[in-house]
């Protein structure tokens, strides 16, 4: 039976917060009841029964496991309101508390709240491929880890036989190819998997133009493993970390992600690596083409992708430089004395992969970043004792559910928890879940960095981090603008109560180096972005070399950030009005221009990081009316309600597809069906814009529905995804059914019933 453990170290592993935060899953084969045996395969054949239907799993395996350490003892039954009935004070309370006290019952002992963060099809199958290329595999996927990750790859197999490049999306080659060449390298053969699932994969891959149409990230993986070649690749000369850093394009100067992911790439590709070329790669090489491998055109398959997979398009100017590096500048550069040049430009890019080992403690930024450094340790020694170090981090990316075994983006931990604070304070009952906050407090105050990253951090192209909270805990680094202000914001609301309830508060000093962070990184315009200043021009985007992400090649602003930092530096102003006070009011000024000049003409805004326009809406109007606007003194949050409005369900509720993201214009779920998250941030919204003073009849009926869609035990039905990045994946945070919900209710009971 497999167990979550949560906060403990191991062989290899190095941690500066005692390995708060930290959650990795173990097989355990004497662990668990028959009981408990029966009703997790009971979860999981549910789930692969509705998998078509329902592609989100319900992280019911955790939920279990929590659940039985922490007994909350009987919970009232679930309350149930009638389409026309007034929403009660009672009604309303006992929601509020049965919907905390379950939370509260399923937060781990350091404080954080396991989750699951994932949703991407192109997580898992890279890490297989890796392992495999290195010889370690077995030593690292056991058995059951090799039957959970099969079962999660044919659970999320598409009707047509393809795989998407999210589990909720259409298929690609790009999830097809690495799910296929997983599944392969797992011991699966043409004939395994429900109704001939590998050899249906197979026909959706040849049906589509074979191998050569997967995009350039699969293009790179599928050469590495030995089953495409590296002339069918675009370059990724490494000679680009050799540029004066006054150029324009150096890399330097790229969106971290971005950054990370050709750092490793680049190296590999200048060693033009291929991993041993075994049976199976060469079983490979026939199962994946319409043609023989040694007649395949590799110069017409650099630009060769499959329709499916094409959500950004090469300008013909990015297409043209490809095409003068590929067949000038890698000739010039591999003959002496220019080949001197690229040994260099190598050894320069491998030790920016060793500082980001180091300063990350072998986690990475993500876990696509994890995989390439993995195995650009391995090839740069096999030996090595870096190489062990980056095999010991990779259970922190393990998450089990029903479904199987997934790679998450990394972990949601201190993004998750800093919400979670908010929610549980926003209907003040606080005084009854004194052990959950003081719990969680704990997690805030230790997952702070307390360090900038080591050495000449500037010359590594890093930023300040002493001050800054990560999206996940300490040990990760990396700063970024909405996890700091969130984890400034709830750390100041904590400090204002009581000791004996909630624990001790910070030092003063640490709330300034927050505050110093998040001023640091605010963009000319007024807006924030999430890790690191804006250091480029836009026009760099026109050579995104990606074919599915969009807008990810440079660092820039957000509204969901912006709108964080707005709330936390209003409320430190309030409480430590004399620090860096003109800097703070300008800063706010400056933001709040800002928000209001990117309002959509229909009143919303685009979110990046959730779906979509009722995400980002609701991150624009907290900003705002942190910062003194209302709905009497503010044209912006009037057509903020407005949209909102203009959107609601005939049920009450909104719900709003990840397509939104993707297209850009706003879309119903499938069917019109409500999100309990996203009708949540729209009640949250609507009530901080002030709403409820005009007409609260909406966001009674909103309420309404909340209160009916809660289950028996006090928890939230998982629906659909509600989380997106580059605009085209989604990802998919599970405490968000449970945290939303309880703010919105908060939220209600001090705004509008009490009010």
């Amino acid at each position: 039976m497999w167990k979550l453990k949560v906060a403990e170290g191991g062989k290899g592993l190095v941690s500066v917060s005692n390995f708060i935060g930290r959650q990795h899953w173990v097989f355990d084969p004497n662990a668990g009841t028959p009981q408990e045996h029966e009703e997790i395969e009971r979860m999981r054949q549910e789930f692969t029964k509705n998998r078509f239907s329902i592609k989100q799993s319900a992280d019911l395996l955790m939920r279990m496991q929590l659940r039985k350490e922490n007994p909350c003892g009987p919970i009232p039954p679930a309350v149930k309101l009638r389409d026309v009935e007034k929403v009660t004070a009672e009604a309303l309370i006992t929601t509020i508390r049965r919907s905390i006290t379950f939370y509260s019952s399923i937060q781990a002992h350091d404080g954080h709240w396991p989750a699951e963060s994932a949703g991407p099809l192109f997580f898992v199958q890279p890490l297989v491929m890796a392992l495999y290329i290195t010889g370690s595999l077995d030593d690292v996927l056991g058995p059951q880890h090799k039957k959970e990750i099969i079962r999660y790859l044919y659970n999320h197999q598409n009707e047509d036989g393809g795989w998407g490049f999210h589990i909720e999306g259409h298929s690609t080659m790009f999830g097809s190819a690495l799910s296929y060449i997983a599944l392969r390298v797992l011991g699966q053969s043409l004939e395994d998997g429900e109704d001939m699932a590998v050899a249906r994969g197979r026909k959706w891959i040849l049906d589509h133009g074979g191998l050569v149409a997967i995009p350039s990230w699969g293009k790179f993986w599928v050469t590495v493993l030995g089953v495409y070649e590296w002339s069918g690749c675009n370059p990724l000369p490494p000679e680009f970390w050799l540029l004066p850093k006054i150029f324009p394009i150096h890399p330097g100067k790229m969106l971290c992600y971005c950054r990370l992911v050709y750092m490793p790439m680049s190296y590999l590709y200048g060693k033009k690596f291929v991993g041993p070329i075994t049976a199976l790669v060469r079983s490979l090489r026939k199962e994946l083409y319409n043609e023989p491998y040694d007649r395949v055109d590799w110069n017409k398959a650099r630009n060769t992708v499959a329709k499916e997979d094409l959500y950004y398009p090469h300008p013909l100017i990015q297409d043209m430089l490809w095409g003068f590096l590929h067949h000038v500048g890698e000739r010039v550069l591999n003959t002496w004395p220019f080949s001197m040049l690229r040994q260099k430009a190598i050894e320069v890019a491998i030790n920016h992969v060793r500082y980001e080992d180091e300063t990350t403690r072998y986690l990475c930024i993500g876990s696509v970043e994890k995989v390439l450094y993995l195995i650009a340790r391995w090839v740069e020694d096999p030996n090595s004792e870096a190489y062990k170090l980056h095999l010991a981090r990779i259970p922190d990316y393990f998450w089990l559910a029903e479904d199987g075994l997934k790679i998450q983006s990394f972990g949601c931990q201190m993004w998750d928890a800093a919400f979670a604070i908010q929610a549980i304070l926003s209907g003040n009952v606080s005084e009854e879940y004194g052990p959950t906050l003081k719990k969680a407090h704990h997690f805030v105050k230790a997952s702070q960095v307390r360090e900038n990253p080591s050495g000449d951090f500037k010359a590594m192209y890093r930023h300040i981090s002493k001050g800054a909270w990560t999206f996940s805990m300490h040990d990760h680094g990396w700063q970024v603008s909405d996890c700091t202000a969130e984890g400034l914001k709830v750390a100041l609301l904590l400090s204002e109560m009581s000791d004996d309830l909630v624990g001790a508060k910070m030092e003063t000093e640490q709330f300034y180096d927050a505050v110093n962070v998040i001023l640091s990184l605010q963009s000319s315009n007024g807006g924030f972005p999430a890790w690191e200043p804006q250091r480029a021009y836009q026009w760099l985007e026109k050579f995104n070399p990606t074919e599915f992400f969009e807008e990810t090649l440079i660092e820039r602003e957000y509204v969901e950030c912006t709108g964080s930092a707005m709330q936390a530096l209003a409320l430190f102003r309030k409480l430590y009005p004399k620090h860096r006070r003109k800097e703070i009011d300008r800063c706010i000024s400056k933001a709040i221009r800002y928000i209001e000049n990117t309002q959509n003409p229909d009143g919303s805004w685009y979110g990046c990081w959730g779906i979509c326009y009722t995400y980002g809406t609701w991150f624009a109007v907290e900003g705002l009316t942190a910062c003194g606007k209302n709905f009497q003194n503010s044209v912006t949050l009037r057509r903020a309600c407005k949209f909102l409005l203009s959107k609601q369900l005939p049920n009450g509720g909104w719900g709003e597809s990840y397509l939104s993201s993707q297209d850009k214009v706003y879309t119903n779920i499938e069917g019109k069906r409500a999100n309990l998250v996203q009708s949540s941030w729209a009640l949250l919204s609507l009530m901080r814009a002030g709403q409820a003073e005009i007409d609260p009849t909406p966001i009674h009926r909103g309420i309404r529905l909340l209160i009916n869609s809660q289950m028996d035990d006090g928890d939230f039905p998982q629906q659909e995804i509600t989380g997106v990045f580059m605009r085209n994946c989604t990802l998919n945070y599970s405490s968000y059914r449970n945290i939303f919900p309880i703010w919105a209710l908060g939220e209600y009971r001090r705004r509008v019933l009490c009010a």
